[in-house]
């Protein structure tokens, strides 16, 4: 499994790991709460349980670095990006440089 290194978790499980992430990608997909995950997934209580441990220990950004990684290499793109765009916000002060109080 492409996560393996990451989760460093090989204890036995009655659900698979795939179960978990199908679980997660549909809630996310449709939108839908945690207690109204269908039952051909794991129970929303052990969904849940992972996701949170995942996001709080950071696991879920590093899996999203590592397909992206791997989404740019495969088409032919340098793993590190070489272009970032910043947008700013415009916000109308007075001249004094303090808060407009409409006088």
């Amino acid at each position: 499994m492409l996560l393996q290194g990451i989760l460093r978790d090989n204890r036995k499980r009655k659900h698979s790991l795939r179960d978990i992430f199908n679980a997660i990608f549909y809630l996310l997909k449709t939108g839908c709460q945690w207690r109204m995950l269908p039952n051909c997934f794991p129970k929303w209580e052990l969904v849940y349980y992972y996701f949170t441990k995942w996001k709080n220990t950071g696991v879920i950004e590093q899996i999203h670095e590592l397909l992206r990684d791997k989404i740019r290499k495969k088409v032919g793109r340098e793993i590190s990006q070489s272009l970032a765009l910043l947008d700013s916000q415009s916000v109308k002060t007075t001249r004094l440089g303090g808060e407009n109080r409409g006088g």
